[in-house]
């Protein structure tokens, strides 16, 4: 899908078709070379070979046809929460959660290099990016403009060469598209963190976690009666399982089915999480699990 800036095309490219030529190295993710997901694919597979994609459902997709073997997609921020809409992209994937990863944002604000700093009047970016330099923007007035990505709005205001735009994205952006850093840490909290999780065709078999720190995901209806949620959650709590997140939305236009979406410290196979879920099962319409996979952050 050919949706990025003409001077992100070029690159575009030609990783599509390295990760093409072995796509069981392939990691898809969201947005133009040089985006944060794209610095956060290069961490968490140093060896991997990073294909990107327009949106968070052509990364998806990208896996499910067979052209990457994983994506790698952000699903919180600290700052700025929730990142992308996991709990409708997931179910409808049928991909499994089969790791983590946490990385450090570091925002900067780059410019064309003609461009005079002092006559900038609007950088674009991703509204994450946005939301988390808010208060940076204001104090210097500038008009924050949503784009769909970090390095895609570098790429775009090279492409649209108007002295007067700015881009908040990584370092690499400006590096990749011939922009000029005009201002580096220009997030708004020094421990700016986003997690991301891996997706894959096939879900980890939990056995394999046996003896390392796990994480499960999972989505959950409880029935619709009075202190559904509270004996719902008390299953966890009864079993000595520490749940670490819980995010309710809405299924369906009736607004009478509300979906729980969850993340809890360890795996089926571990009596205390077995439980748990059996439990569950017993007070919730419907239980699905996203994955099992490896905890790369200490809970707690």
């Amino acid at each position: 899908m050919h949706s990025f800036p003409e001077p992100a095309l070029i690159l575009v490219d030609t990783m599509t078709r390295a990760a093409s030529a072995d796509p069981a190295r392939a990691v898809a993710f969201q947005g133009a070379p040089g985006a944060n997901s794209h610095r956060a694919a290069l961490e968490y597979a140093p060896d991997c070979l990073a294909l990107p994609c327009f949106s968070f459902e052509d990364a998806l997709d990208a896996v499910k046809e067979g052209r990457a073997a994983r994506a790698l997609i952000p699903i919180e921020n600290s700052q700025n929460g929730r990142v992308a809409d996991i709990h409708f992209l997931l179910p409808e994937s049928g991909l499994s959660i089969v790791g983590e990863h946490f990385m450090a944002i570091r925002h900067c604000l780059m410019a064309l290099p003609d461009a005079d700093p002092a006559a900038l009047t609007a950088a674009y970016s991703h509204p994450q990016a946005l939301g988390q330099s808010r208060h940076y923007l204001r104090a210097r007035g500038l008009v924050p403009l949503a784009y769909a990505d970090t390095a895609g709005a570098a790429a775009f205001v090279k492409e649209q060469g108007d002295p007067a735009a700015a881009a908040i994205a990584p370092a690499l952006s400006a590096q990749l598209y011939g922009l000029t850093i005009v201002d580096t840490r220009v997030e708004d909290a020094a421990d700016n963190t986003t997690r991301f999780v891996a997706l894959a065709r096939d879900p980890l078999d939990p056995a394999t976690l046996s003896g390392h720190p796990a994480m499960t995901t999972l989505i959950f209806e409880v029935n619709n009666v009075p202190a559904a949620l509270y004996k719902a959650l008390g299953c966890f709590a009864t079993n000595g399982v520490n749940m670490t997140k819980l995010e309710s939305y809405q299924k369906g236009a009736s607004f009478a089915a509300t979906m729980f979406f969850a993340d809890i410290v360890g795996a089926p196979g571990n009596p205390a999480v077995d439980r748990a879920l059996a439990e569950l099962a017993f007070h919730a319409k419907e239980v699905r699990m996203l994955g099992s996979y490896r905890q790369e952050l200490a809970r707690g």
